[in-house]
């Protein structure tokens, strides 16, 4: 999924790598696999290291379980582009095509 949407940005809104940022989030099982699993997600989106922002690590508390072990064995990925215009074309384009109408987010 996030892969197709870095391609929908790319060729249909001209939004060049150079203005993604990737941020990794990593469980405390993942610490010691945080580059591998760093060049996975900038592998997948096809975008350069100068992408890439500190990933953070969430440790397990003292108190878990550690339920969440190898659940997610890559961990997740938040992929930012700080652009309003986009954010409204995009907004907008999706009022449209589903015919409906958002005031809060004409707010950003």
């Amino acid at each position: 999924m996030m892969r197709f949407f870095v391609d929908f940005l790319r060729a249909y809104l001209d939004v060049a790598d150079e203005r993604m940022r990737v941020t990794c989030n990593l469980f405390a099982d993942h610490e010691r696999q945080q580059h591998t699993i760093e060049e996975f997600w900038l592998h997948t989106l096809r975008l350069p290291a100068a992408c890439l922002r500190t990933s953070t690590v969430n440790h397990y508390s003292r108190y878990s379980r550690k339920k969440r072990r190898n659940a997610l064995p890559y961990g997740t990925c938040l992929l930012t582009v700080h652009d309003t215009w986009l954010v409204h074309l995009i907004y907008g384009s999706i009022q449209e095509l589903a015919g409906f109408t958002r005031e809060e987010w004409l707010d950003l």
